[in-house]
């Protein structure tokens, strides 16, 4: 057997106590921090964006994960590709804002000009014996997910993105993402760890005392509860709830919508959730009236009463699919201390601002949630850097998915360090 070193980083771990809350440096230190981006986010299948960020030929999006950027770019066949925004010269990145839209993609340092393939098509000054084909741009592995975009920084990705995509692509697919437009886009930099932005959204035990926006349009039911601990009207209602969600799946999977629960957040390399639940209310989206924000609804429906159809990816992205808007969120770790919250807001292509939509409207539930979550994440990162911290237990009625989170994250970390 390979003798594995016995280092503090593999013994930190190999020690984790299933049930609580990691240790302290597995949210502050550095050493923690560099093994994150070079594992997890260096070897798996990353959320970015979506097909609509590139909608047209020549439309470009740079993404930064940790130290490498990445181009992902629509080609002149509607192809969509992703390569490093490194030229293939001296090294300089080559495209320098978010979005942007190119006929090549030309470095500004001495001209070498890509075409929208990747292949080096003009370098001056090469000489004679120059070979163009070797010095194409460095191709990164990007698929497709009905219209989500992933990548992987990896040489050979995790071979199961097709298992996760036959399973939740059929969810996801009656919401027709590639006929959408951004109608918003947020950026927040979380004063905190990436995992605590991810355990954070991964339960819904605070949400009643911090979200009230959020918990307008969404059952508390939803997200677990304590039966033991309910009186009799409050288990009444909870049984009125899981009677709801087993007649509302039936009729909406009558109607060729896949909703009952998929959980394969922790026992698989690509983790994944997904789920079609009821909304309160008038029940048609995510908005504080309950009613759809967009009077043009998404694919082919003609009934905005769809429910909210959460889809989850490990490890860093979650989804809520409504019949008239989608929001999709996609983590990105910047420090130890530091991360990016990227959300963005989609409407049918065709639907107009001011007319169909207003933004305001649109946004205002998850612009409130994500900076009230901001706020509680900060105050975990703050909690972790005190000698008074240590590891609590997770509730077993509501915070089930965070200790998913963290047992698929410790037995990827571990599995690659002791190979």
């Amino acid at each position: 057997m390979l003798h594995v070193p016995d280092t503090p980083l593999h013994a930190l771990f190999r020690n984790r106590k299933p049930g609580y809350s990691l240790d302290a440096p597995f949210y502050v230190s550095p050493e923690v921090f560099a093994a994150d981006m070079e594992i997890i986010f260096g070897r798996h299948w990353i959320y970015v964006g979506v097909e609509p960020d590139v909608p047209e030929p020549g439309d470009a999006m740079v993404v930064d994960v940790g130290p490498s950027s990445i181009v992902i770019v629509r080609g002149d066949d509607m192809g969509v590709r992703a390569f490093h925004n490194v030229c293939r010269h001296r090294g300089a990145r080559i495209l320098h804002d978010e979005k942007t839209t190119v006929g090549n993609i030309v470095c500004r340092y001495h001209s070498w000009t890509y075409d929208l393939t990747g292949a080096l098509i003009h370098a001056d000054h090469m000489g004679p014996g120059f070979d163009r084909s070797c010095h194409g741009l460095k191709p990164v592995h990007l698929r497709s997910l009905e219209g989500l975009l992933f990548i992987c920084l990896a040489d050979e990705p995790p071979t199961d993105f097709d298992e996760m995509a036959r399973e939740i692509g059929p969810y996801i697919a009656p919401h027709n993402v590639r006929n959408t437009k951004i109608a918003y886009q947020s950026d927040i930099i979380e004063e905190g760890n990436w995992k605590f932005v991810m355990e954070n959204n991964r339960e819904c035990y605070h949400c009643s005392g911090n979200h009230p926006e959020l918990t307008v349009p969404l059952f508390a039911y939803g997200f677990g509860f304590a039966p033991e601990e309910m009186d009799e009207t409050e288990r009444a209602n909870a049984e009125r709830y899981t009677c709801m969600l087993k007649d509302k799946h039936a009729e909406w999977e009558a109607d060729g919508l896949p909703s009952r629960e998929i959980d394969h957040l922790d026992d698989r390399i690509t983790g994944f959730r997904v789920e079609r639940l009821p909304l309160d209310g008038d029940g048609e989206s995510h908005t504080v009236d309950t009613k759809a924000a967009c009077r043009k609804l998404l694919g082919d429906f003609t009934n905005a009463k769809l429910g909210g159809l959460s889809c989850w990816t490990q490890p860093n992205s979650w989804h809520h699919f409504m019949g008239d808007h989608i929001v999709t969120f996609s983590v990105l770790p910047l420090d130890p201390e530091r991360t990016l919250l990227r959300t963005k807001w989609l409407v049918h292509k065709d639907a107009q601002e001011g007319i169909d939509y207003d933004i305001e409207r649109l946004t205002e539930v998850w612009q409130a949630t994500n900076l009230q979550d901001s706020t509680l994440v900060g105050y975990c990162q703050t909690g972790a850097r005190s000698p008074a911290y240590a590891p609590g237990p997770y509730s077993p009625h509501t915070e089930m998915l965070v200790e998913k989170f963290c047992n698929w994250y410790v037995n990827r970390m571990k599995d690659h360090l002791e190979r």
